[in-house]
């Protein structure tokens, strides 16, 4: 017989088995197994195979009729109303222990068509094997039990959702206290029923928070904070120490979060459960404590105030680039949530994943100064445009640039765009002679800047009324009024192939 392994559960809360049973419409009662609470299912599969092992996943509340029970074997608890097969009398403690290797959860057995009750044996290697039994009543259909497994479920995910919520606004509304990292780990203690320590990139404890962990918690944590500590766990550098790791001492889940990338400081949390909205709700206090420490570990932020006050004061972008922390090209990336706003927890955590503190949150995009020696990749859950590399007196441009091509990315549905730097007839021609023809071929264009914008969008996207709607959040019908209005305007016809290239060239300078 073969080890259970760990089932692959899938990405939904599971069901305590208690709860299935109170479901007082189902009628099921449980005659076999440890108790109820210690059982939760993942999913329900119905099968008549003598050995089920094959098709389970594991974390199956399986179903059964009976109908694969040899007939002396159903005897030996109540006579079957019809069935065959060939004695064995070991035959229940072996199709128990198949459902306990395979990962298994619990057995459902029907009373109806087949058998009147459930047999003796069965009931005996369940208790041996301690896998939970139920009788299932005639009236109760194994669809009716799969369905509310599934409502169950659905119940269950919601609940989390609610919670993961609500704890991420009370983590916001904690990070704008005058004391915002104590606060941050007190209302993450509360929220996890945890002890939340926060280590400092010496290893000491700035603060802590939560109830008094179990004797051996503290030492255990501060080992766990080495390894995703950058140069101080076992040959970490700081380029491959995970951002998170996990241990257990006894009941007591043990995790550690590394803040900020490189900067040192790690929160340690001491759980008695561990459930993907716990890990959900750490990762977002994690991640407010990257953006509270992060001004300590250097002078950056300090900087970074600096270049503000500069620029407010009248110095040009070039002169004060350089406090920002990275010399010579950046890249302006503009980022759109696929759903819904942005917010700052959100937009923090996209500038951590570009590797850049240097956020602008608006109403609908995040702007994101990045340096040109990093280069984005996509984000799950972002649509991102990007601008082509710049000097800090390009930046303007680079960030018209990074809009375009957000719309483009948005209205062709792909989860990256880039703006074409490849050299073109543009370099063919003195800048200030384009840009001369540009106003004066355009001019008609002036009273409306939406009316520009517009054509740019639409010939970027190759005349396609649907997706410049899409790109420029108006209706297509919009767009058609627009365009004809363009037409009108410049007295041209812009079917021409190359009305549309000179128009575009003139976009480009305009």
């Amino acid at each position: 017989m073969s080890e259970p392994t760990a089932p692959s559960v899938p990405p939904t809360p599971p069901v305590p088995l208690s709860a299935l049973l109170a479901r007082e419409d189902l009628g099921l009662r449980q005659i076999a197994g440890p108790p109820a609470p210690d059982t939760v299912i993942h999913w329900v599969h119905t099968s008549e195979m003598a050995d089920p092992y094959p098709y389970l996943l594991g974390g199956e509340l399986l179903l059964t009729a009976g109908v694969h029970v040899p007939e002396a074997a159903g005897a030996e608890g109540g006579a079957p109303r019809s069935n065959g097969g060939e004695s064995s009398g070991d035959y229940f403690e072996d199709y128990v222990s198949r459902i306990v290797a395979a990962g298994g959860a619990a057995l459902g057995f029907g009373l109806a068509p087949v058998h009147d009750t459930v047999p003796r044996a069965l009931v005996a290697a369940c208790e041996a094997y301690g896998l939970p039994l139920l009788e299932v009543p005639p009236r109760t259909t194994f669809s009716g039990v799969a369905r509310a497994v599934w409502q169950l479920m659905a119940q269950a995910r919601l609940a989390e959702l609610r919670r993961v919520t609500e704890a991420q606004q009370s983590l916001a509304a904690a990070a704008s206290r005058p004391d915002p990292v104590p606060s941050v780990l007190r209302q993450l203690a509360q929220r996890l029923a945890a002890h939340a320590v926060l280590y400092a990139p010496d290893g000491t404890v700035t603060a802590s928070a939560g109830r008094a962990p179990v004797p051996g918690t503290q030492e255990m944590l501060r080992k766990l904070t080495a390894v995703v500590r950058p140069g101080t766990g076992p040959e970490n550098t700081q380029r491959d120490a995970p951002a998170s790791a996990t241990d257990s001492l006894g009941d007591t889940q043990l995790a550690a979060y590394a803040l900020g990338g490189s900067s040192g400081f790690v929160l340690g949390v001491a759980t008695r459960r561990r459930d993907p909205a716990d890990h959900t709700i750490a990762s977002v206090a994690a991640v407010l404590l990257s953006l509270l420490t992060g001004e300590h570990q250097s002078g950056a932020g300090a900087a970074r105030s600096s270049a503000l006050v500069r620029l407010l004061l009248g110095a040009a972008p070039g002169e004060v680039a350089g406090l920002l922390g990275s010399g010579g090209r950046w890249l302006v990336v503009h980022a759109r949530p696929e759903n819904g706003t942005p917010d700052p927890v959100g937009a923090a955590a996209l500038g951590a994943a570009l590797g850049s503190p240097l956020i602008d949150l608006g109403r609908d995009v995040v702007r994101v100064l990045v340096p040109a020696g990093r280069e984005p990749s996509a984000q799950p859950g972002w649509t991102l445009g990007i601008g082509a590399p710049a000097e800090p007196d390009g930046w303007p441009s680079a960030d018209a640039q990074a809009a375009r091509a957000l719309a483009r990315a948005r209205a062709t549905r792909a989860p990256l765009v880039r703006h074409g730097a490849r050299p073109g007839l543009s370099e063919l021609v003195p800048r200030a002679d384009a840009e001369e023809h540009a106003r004066a071929l355009l001019a008609p264009l002036a009273a409306g800047q939406a009316l520009a914008e517009t054509l740019r969008t639409w010939l970027s996207l190759h005349g396609s009324w649907d997706r410049t709607a899409v790109a420029l959040d108006v209706h297509r019908n919009t767009v058609r009024q627009r365009i004809t209005r363009c037409a009108a305007l410049l007295d041209t016809d812009l079917d021409d192939p190359d009305v549309r290239m000179e128009l575009w060239f003139a976009l480009r300078h305009h």
